[in-house]
């Protein structure tokens, strides 16, 4: 009588499935996204203010006077849908001399304060009269 060694096949589905379950319950305790979350909502924002600002200064350039003149970095906040989200602050820089045209840029810091990570981007200011 010949005896076969190994395994059968319900018992390395039985491994496979005890290992898979195994990993989905550990590996997320293992591995943090916060940082990248935050970082990813740091650039959605950033890239959010950046393009109002340059919207409003492309508006007011063209003659809208529905366009907000821009006096400050804080006032970018007030460009975007709902406003400037919980948990981030812009920091209020001065604008840079104006030059012949009447416009000036300047870089803003936009800073998550949880994490104190922080971002920059340029704004407009446009001096229409």
């Amino acid at each position: 009588m010949r005896y076969q060694s190994g395994f059968t096949l319900i018992e390395l589905v039985m491994v496979i499935v005890i290992l898979g379950l195994l990993s989905a319950v550990a590996l997320p305790r293992f591995v943090d996204l916060s940082g990248d979350a935050e970082d990813a909502a740091l650039a959605g924002i950033v890239g959010g203010l950046s393009a109002a600002a340059t919207v409003n200064y492309a508006a007011r350039a063209a003659g809208n006077a529905a366009a907000a003149d821009l006096l400050n970095c804080n006032e970018t906040g007030g460009f975007l849908q709902g406003g400037l989200p919980a948990g981030y602050t812009i920091d209020t820089d001065a604008f840079d001399a104006l030059d012949a045209e009447g416009t000036a840029n300047t870089l803003c810091i936009l800073r998550h304060t949880a994490s104190s990570k922080s971002a920059n981007f340029t704004a407009i200011k446009v001096d229409v009269p």
